[in-house]
This record gives structure tokens, sequence and C-alpha cells, in this order.
């Protein structure tokens, strides 16, 4: 029996999508998440009548974590020679997508899922519920999926490496004060929000909205080969002493703390450095 998929997709109207991350209990990137996502996002290239795609999670806590570094062996090729990475490949894809795409935040969003997140046109945070990270540098990576590139033109470039350099969680309402995500709204009133926000951009002009995208791209995004970049930079640190040795120092403490590492993962990374 095939184990199911930690991304799945909805279609709720014909020009509304619904992705939603399923990997408990703490949605960590893998493999398969990828993989996945990359299908689903290459796959609306195809689509001539969809307008908005919204990203959400049913895992409590956790909106998309970062990428489980154990199973880096497993991180998928190009699909063709001289190809851009999967991840790179996705996020660039869904950034210069004809649709708009939402993230509807609830829960911790760390690493690659922060880079996700950042990759999408608009970001909707619980206030009581979301945090933020790209815990990377703590552990003795580097971010590899669009956050070196992206959170700098949102936030500013010393509150941005602040965030990269410190591997700290952020709480919604200082992401909001930051520019981090485009708002934050009390938990109970999130999902109406985005569920209305998304049925009114449906109903709008589809070539419209493609094309005022595009303008606004054309002013913000990081270039393409910046994000390939950084995809090899990160992969070139996987397998380097100093990211090694905190893993196995972080792979130490969470045997003894559980999902308490996961909760407050700033908090024991800092507490990991200390000790090597």
């Amino acid at each position: 029996m095939s184990q199911p998929s930690t991304v799945r997709l909805e279609r709720t109207t014909s020009q509304i999508a619904k992705i939603t991350f399923a990997n408990p209990p703490v949605n960590l990137v893998v493999p398969e998440t990828l993989v996945r996502l990359h299908e689903i996002v290459t796959g609306f290239e195809k689509d001539p009548d969809l307008q908005v795609v919204v990203f959400t999670s049913e895992v409590p806590d956790f909106f998309l974590n970062h990428f489980d570094a154990s199973q880096a062996a497993g991180i998928p090729a190009p699909e063709h020679e001289g190809g851009n990475p999967v991840w790179t490949d996705m996020v660039l894809s869904l950034s210069k997508a004809p649709y708009v795409s939402i993230a509807s935040i609830r829960g911790r969003t760390r690493g690659g899922g922060n880079e996700l997140a950042l990759a999408c046109d608009l970001r909707y945070a619980s206030r009581e519920k979301a945090f933020f990270s790209q815990p990377e540098v703590g552990i003795g990576l580097v971010p590899g999926g669009g956050g070196a590139e992206r959170l700098p033109r949102l936030i500013g470039r010393d509150r941005a490496l602040e965030a990269i350099l410190g591997s700290a969680d952020y709480d919604a309402d200082l992401a909001e004060r930051w520019g981090w995500v485009t708002r934050t709204l009390p938990d109970a009133e999130l999902d109406a929000f985005v569920d209305a926000t998304a049925a009114r951009l449906a109903s709008f002009d589809r070539q419209a909205l493609a094309t005022a995208k595009s303008q606004v791209n054309r002013a913000t995004l990081p270039p393409e080969a910046d994000l390939v970049a950084s995809f090899a930079a990160f992969g070139n640190t996987l397998t380097q002493p100093g990211f090694l040795s905190r893993a196995a120092g972080i792979g130490a403490v969470a045997a003894d703390k559980g999902l308490d590492v996961e909760y407050r993962l700033g908090e024991y990374i800092g507490l990991v450095n200390q000790t090597l």
C-alpha cells in the first residue's frame, strides 16, 4: 500500500485551487514534498481557467516546516540535463505564474516552508499562531530555496541579515511590522478572510490579473541565476563539518526533548551551538 502524499490538491472551483500540506507531526519538507509540489505547480501551466491558488495546512501548529536534512540524499535531480533544481524551478514557476498565489499561514513556517511562502504573491497569517524563521545558518547550512534573495527585498538588508544569520523564530506581529507577511488577522478570522480574498480575485478578469502581476514582477523578483546559485550553496553545506556536527547535536537534543525541539527550534539552535 503506497503512503499518502504530503501535499494534497483540491479544486474548489474552476478558478480556485487549494493545496494543503499534510506531513504530521511537524510538516517537514521531504523529497516527496518537492516532487509533488513541482508536479502540481508545473501542471497548472496548462490550465486556462485557474486564477487563484491557496496554500494551507492541516497539521496543527505547523504551516510548512524546514527540509528534513536526514533525507538530503533523496533530493530529486533536475528533470532535464542543465535544468534548474526541482525546488528552484517550482518557486520560480509559482512567482511568474499568471494566477495569484496566497499562503494562508497558521503555525510555524521555517526554512523551505518560509521560502515557499515568500514565493507566493500574498501571505496572510494568524496573529496568534504563525511564526517564521530561516534557521539554516544556525545549524551550519545556508538558505537554498530563495529566502536569501526574497527576504531582503521585503524587509530590508539589515533585518534580513538579523533573521537569516540569527536563525531565530519571529512571531506574526513582528513579521507584519517588518513586511515579511502581507497582513496578520485574528486566528478566528483568517480562513474567512482568505476565502473571501480568493473569491474576489477569482471574479476579476484573468488577463488583467496576470498582466498586472507581471508588471510588479519586473520590479521585484530576484534574478533566476541567484536562486540557482543559492540552491547549489545549500547543497554544498550539507556535506560540511559545520553542519554535520550541529546536526548531530540537534539530533541528540531531539532524542531527549522530542517534538518540543520543533516547537522552539530557535532556542534549541542557540543551546546546541553553545555546547560545540
